[in-house]
């Protein structure tokens, strides 16, 4: 047997046994007599080959012991956790007024989606894109009950909607929208809708991205080339048929609506994005009150994103800020007294780095603050860098149209 350090040191016990030691010694008493050292002629000592084969011997033993016993089986021990316990109450609370909708046109379901209970009165929020293709909307709720629903209205911009039954089952209380924006990357969030049509299906991730931006409905059928801010990344599944469902904190709260994933497949690849709590604080109001929720317009297109490389090709001071490419001609930014850049050159357009004295490092700033922080009609104060001077305008927000 070659030398092997690693079982020599298992096997040592044995080898103790095996040679007539004792690994535990009785004490001794105060009466025991000494035996004399003449009484018994010391052992003779083995030689190095008798050890490794005293070791060998007790090696192929205890491994012939074990291959003739069965190992019993033992059920593992489930250990009910905080978080485990925190996510069952979490979705015996908020999947009642989770919502499957089945989407018809022409009498013929064609698709289906998501939503959840907004209101006592009966007021469901989903997705745009769930709805836009459909001229009834048939509602399932948890228990099995069914309803149809009409139409509030829907935003393409912020791919949100709002759907209304007449009444909703006893017992189902509406999922409150969290009030605050204080989602960090690495908080817990759970997804609840109907992959694949699997309804009341719950998925638990985490806030994996912030600040994520996706391109408008009206954007992707090439009518208009807005996007929606502050977007929610998720690596919690989210499948189709999920669109339009609630993603919760682990307080229950609405902190996104989700609405999209980026695939290859069409299946869940772990990035998914949803609408963030401050669009449907904002939008959904006004489709209940109004059918519609509008925009403020500067009138201004912008270079999504100055690099390095841009900056010196355009003669920039700074990185920092929102560069003007194009103005509407008779817009507000027109009326202000905003500069684009030549469209040969790319260079002499106005750098925005202030909205009312907001910071603006970039085009994502300045969306922000004009979906979430302004109105049509509302006159704001514009910082702009020209060239090394800074100067400041006034502008008064039109409508978008």
């Amino acid at each position: 047997m070659k030398n092997n350090p690693a079982v020599r040191f298992l096997v040592i016990p044995l080898l103790l046994v095996l040679l007539g030691c004792s690994l535990v010694t009785a004490p001794q008493t105060a009466q025991e007599t000494p035996v004399p050292a003449t009484a018994t002629p010391p052992p003779a000592s083995l030689s190095a080959d008798a050890i490794e084969a005293l070791v060998d011997a007790a090696v192929n033993e205890r491994l012939a012991q074990l291959e003739r016993t069965p190992v019993a089986y033992t059920a593992p021990t489930v250990i009910e956790t905080d978080l485990e316990a925190t996510l069952t109450a979490l979705y015996a609370r908020a999947n009642p007024a989770v919502v499957y909708i089945i989407v018809s046109s022409g009498g013929v379901a064609n698709s289906s989606g998501s939503g959840f209970v907004y209101t006592h009165g009966g007021y469901i929020v989903t997705n745009s894109h769930v709805v836009s293709d459909g001229s009834t909307f048939e509602i399932v709720f948890y228990n099995g009950d069914r309803a149809m629903a009409k139409l509030i209205g829907a935003d393409p911009d912020s791919d949100l909607a709002v759907l209304k039954v007449d009444s909703l089952p006893e017992g189902i209380e509406p999922l409150p929208v969290t009030q605050t924006d204080t989602l960090q990357v690495g908080q817990f969030v759970v997804a609840i809708g109907n992959p694949f049509g699997e309804q009341g299906s719950m998925t638990l991730g985490i806030v994996s991205g912030l600040g994520r931006s996706l391109q408008s409905q009206r954007s992707l059928m090439g009518s208009s080339t807005y996007s929606l801010p502050e977007v929610v990344q998720t690596d919690a599944p989210i499948n189709p048929g999920n669109s339009g469902g609630p993603l919760l904190n682990l307080n229950g709260e609405v902190v996104g609506v989700n609405a999209a994933i980026a695939s290859v497949t069409g299946t869940s690849s772990g990035v998914g994005f949803s609408i963030p709590a401050a669009a449907v604080r904002r939008v959904v109001p006004s489709l209940i009150s109004d059918g519609r929720y509008v925009y403020p317009y500067m009138g201004v297109s912008f270079d999504g994103e100055i690099t390095l490389a841009e900056q010196e090709l355009y003669g920039l001071p700074q990185i920092q800020g929102a560069y003007v490419v194009a103005v509407t001609a008779g817009g507000p930014g027109d009326k202000a007294g905003i500069i684009a850049a030549d469209p040969n050159t790319g260079r002499g357009g106005d750098l925005i780095i202030a909205l009312d004295d907001q910071p603006i490092n970039s085009f994502d700033d300045l969306n922000s603050f004009l979906s979430f922080h302004a109105s049509p009609g509302q006159t704001i104060a514009v910082k702009v860098l020209r060239g090394n001077e800074t100067v400041t305008l006034s502008l008064t927000l039109g409508a978008r149209p």
